[in-house]
């Protein structure tokens, strides 16, 4: 039976250029207007029971996306598991947030810097530990995202456990204007960042990063031995995806206009990365689907209290006892290279 993801690919394929080029526009125009779906008295039921249906496609949903876009390529490109993915996230949010309220540069300026501090993190990172593999790599991650979680907890220059206050919007671009009246113009620009995401990792997935990625991920001993440099791309991987999740983070930071140690928890690199599993680890638009409910759903079950964590649980064991390769897998033919390795 033609599945999900088999189906999408089937119908892509017999449409001719012409027809893709109108399928891309459309879905660019239903993205336009998706931030006034809740205006509809049908569709009413789209806003959560603390915020509205706007508010929610920056921050959780569009944020997630962007964040487990940039994850997928550490964990589904190139098969490192990394926990503590929340980090380069942080640091994006408290380099925005510090140099917004402390130099007078605004989120534009401000963006190149989180973006570079960030990759340098995972290039500083990465370094001494992508020689690990494994369990051993998981920890040491781990230990990153929770070592950053306590510089900024207990260093004055980050606010302590107060955070930093009064982070200014971005100044606005023509007649877009960015502020907490407006948070369209904040889904619109997540949007865009999105789009350039994937259109990135795309053309490197068909380059030879992508195809080192894929010899690493599939077997690192057998791509050394056929001359790829594996800790150089391994370190490509990294520091890419942590510009990813430096980027989520300056945005982040001047939508919310306050930021604080609370905020950049282990909680958060489980879910992004529970965004990759759910939707399908290496495929693009399995980890756009996962992380879309799964930043949803949560919101939108607030109304349970106690018991929504209980429910968003049983609901994950559920589908991924039913789908244990994500929503969205990978594609076939990539599964059964794999499995005629495995018999060789």
């Amino acid at each position: 039976m033609l599945n999900l993801r088999d189906a999408g690919s089937h119908f892509w394929d017999r449409l001719n250029p012409i027809q893709r080029k109108i399928f891309v526009v459309v879905a660019i125009a239903f993205l336009f207007v998706v931030p006034y779906l809740n205006e509809f008295g049908p569709t009413s039921f789209l806003n959560t029971p603390i915020a509205s249906f706007k508010d929610a496609l920056v921050y959780p949903i569009g944020m997630f996306v962007l964040m487990a876009l940039g994850l997928n390529i550490v964990v589904g490109k190139s098969g490192l598991l990394d926990l503590g993915y929340v980090a380069f996230f942080a640091i994006g949010a408290y380099t925005g947030a510090i140099l917004s309220t402390t130099t007078g540069l605004n989120m534009w300026e401000i963006l190149p810097i989180g973006i570079a501090l960030a990759m340098l993190s995972g290039f500083i990172l990465g370094l001494p530990t992508l020689r690990l593999r494994g369990d051993y790599l998981a920890i040491v991650t781990l230990g990153f995202g929770e070592i950053t979680r306590i510089v900024v907890l207990n260093s004055k220059f980050t606010g302590g456990t107060n955070g930093v206050p009064n982070i200014p919007p971005p100044p606005k671009v023509g007649p877009v204007v960015f502020n907490i009246m407006n948070p369209q113009n904040y889904y619109y620009l997540i949007v865009v960042m999105i789009l350039l995401t994937i259109w990135m990792i795309r053309r490197l997935s068909v380059r030879r990063a992508g195809r080192a990625w894929e010899a690493i991920r599939q077997d690192e001993d057998v791509a050394m031995l056929m001359g790829v440099p594996t800790l150089k791309y391994k370190l490509w991987s990294f520091t890419i995806g942590a510009a990813v999740g430096g980027a989520a983070g300056v945005v982040f930071a001047s939508k919310v206009m306050v930021i604080a140690p609370g905020m950049f928890d282990f909680q958060v690199s489980i879910l992004i990365l529970a965004c990759v599993v759910f939707g399908g680890i290496g495929n693009i638009w399995g980890v756009v689907l996962g992380a879309t409910l799964l930043a949803y759903i949560p919101e939108r079950i607030r109304f349970l209290t106690d018991t929504r964590q209980l429910a968003f649980g049983l609901v994950l064991v559920i589908m991924m006892n039913f789908r244990p390769d994500g929503l969205l897998p990978r594609k076939k033919r990539e599964k059964i290279k794999e499995k005629a390795k495995e018999t060789k």
